[in-house]
């Protein structure tokens, strides 16, 4: 009787279950933040190089 009532209860026990949902959850939002990151990275630099040549001319 002890066994089936602790085999029932985990059953019923979902706290692993929304950890797991988390950890998933967790790592879908680093992997579309690191595809941003990639999407962008070279549009920033080159915004970046230009804005640093036009302070350069000004200066001149």
């Amino acid at each position: 009787m002890k066994l089936f009532n602790l085999i029932k209860r985990f059953n019923k026990d979902e706290d692993g279950a929304v950890t797991v949902d988390w950890v998933v959850l967790t790592a879908a939002v680093v992997g579309l933040g690191l595809i941003v990151i990639g999407a962008i990275e070279g549009s920033v630099t080159d915004l970046s190089e230009n804005i640093a040549g036009s302070i350069d001319a000004a200066q001149n």
